[in-house]
């Protein structure tokens, strides 16, 4: 495809500011508000502004697959709803030089009373294609999303996986110029994902250009050719990849340390955990590792709420979630809580892992990223010797054997 000496997106000066209410200052009834406005009808509702970003500036050539990486409220997702004009900018410059496709969030782009088929049609349209132009993709569109059969079914019925693979096809085939895909690929099956990320290869190979947003250091390695790395909304690095994720290793101690203050911690603050321990600091591959939880109460809330803790690596890669509603894990938040953790398998590979914690009932109550750390040893699990090469493959060791006959 033909494309223009200037850069696919070029981005100056870029910055998003929020109006965030205090709530506190409200008032909690029509006529509390009505009497408030009578005595001082000038006054103004009390706020405070949040800078998502901050300040963005950087260039994004044809061809380029550039992945997006930071912790949670690094401003990611901010980053790509304001290059896909699904928000707008509160200072600076943007320019787009191609159409732009996305898949943001599960439930953007699509009508949920429409069909597949109406649906395809209508994102096609929006991107300003002829209808002879999606007829000529449909068939690609619709044999890669696996969906043939409910085609012709509202799209509110389909499950998270069928809306993903759906309308990560359109993004992908019709013809547009930029396409910017956030971590919503993660509801798909592991085959599909494999596949997304073989057609992305594709599309800038093809001189298209990827914005990639995760969190998964061997995804983006995989795909992209340069990453940005964002810091509570401001630009700290543009360059290759590997270089971003040294940046993001390397803000771990010091983005824990904020992290134990948990008046700053996302999440409603209706409960929160107190401390995160290990039973140890450093584990055999094999070993049983054990986490202990203490939780605050809240006699005033009602219902019983679960946590979650991931482990992961030290790119940010989530090689284990431990969720406790799968084990029938429920706690009582009238009572102090005190909860154990103990992970058995998979055995973990030599090096430094974090653990992150979500304390959660309709929605998340405290959001604890990288609670507590901890080594495993460069201990060999298995019987017998062999070279680095037989290890080296994988995120973690299986615990396997083999059996001749």
């Amino acid at each position: 495809m033909q494309q223009s000496p200037e850069p696919a997106i070029r981005v100056i000066g870029l910055g998003k500011t929020y109006r965030i209410g205090l709530s506190g200052d409200r008032p909690t009834t029509a006529v509390e508000a009505a009497l408030r406005k009578m005595r001082n009808p000038v006054r103004k509702g009390s706020h405070t502004l949040f800078d998502a970003l901050d300040d963005l500036t950087f260039d994004v050539p044809w061809g380029e697959a550039m992945g997006i990486i930071g912790r949670n409220g690094a401003g990611k997702s901010t980053l790509l709803k304001v290059l896909t004009r699904i928000t707008a900018p509160s200072r600076g410059r943007i320019e787009l030089n191609g159409r732009i496709g996305s898949l943001l969030e599960v439930g953007t782009g699509f009508h949920p009373e429409l069909t597949g088929r109406e649906n395809i049609y209508l994102n096609g349209s929006l991107l300003g294609m002829t209808r002879k132009e999606i007829q000529r993709r449909f068939d690609e569109i619709v044999d890669f999303a696996g969906v043939a059969t409910f085609l012709d079914t509202p799209v509110k019925r389909y499950s998270s996986g069928m809306y993903v693979r759906l309308a990560f096809s359109v993004a992908a085939h019709l013809e547009t110029e930029i396409l910017a895909i956030d971590e919503v690929l993660a509801v798909g099956d592991a085959e599909f994902q494999a596949k997304s990320l073989a057609k992305m290869r594709d599309v800038a190979k093809d001189g298209r250009t990827v914005l990639f947003v995760s969190h998964q250091a061997q995804t983006v390695a995989a795909l992209c050719t340069s990453a940005v790395f964002l810091d509570r909304g401001h630009l700290a690095y543009h360059g290759p990849v590997a270089g971003a994720f040294d940046l993001y290793r390397d803000s771990f101690e010091k983005f824990s340390l904020e992290q134990k203050d948990s008046s700053t911690r996302p999440g409603t603050g209706e409960l929160r955990a107190r401390s995160v321990e290990m039973g140890a600091d450093h584990f055999e591959p094999a070993g049983e590792k054990t986490i202990h939880i203490s939780l605050d109460a809240n006699p005033e809330m009602v219902g019983k709420y679960f946590v979650s803790c991931h482990i992961n690596d030290l790119n940010g890669s989530v090689l284990i979630q431990c969720d406790s509603r799968v084990v029938g894990g429920w706690y009582d938040p009238t009572r102090t809580q005190e909860v154990t953790l103990t992970v058995r398998t998979p055995w973990l590979k030599p090096g430094r892992y974090t653990v992150d914690l979500y304390v959660c009932k309709n929605g998340i109550l405290d959001s604890w990223e990288g609670a507590v750390g901890f080594e495993v040893l460069p201990h060999n699990p298995y019987p017998e010797l062999a070279g680095d090469e037989a290890l080296t493959r994988g995120l973690v060791l299986g615990d396997f054997h083999y059996k001749n006959g």
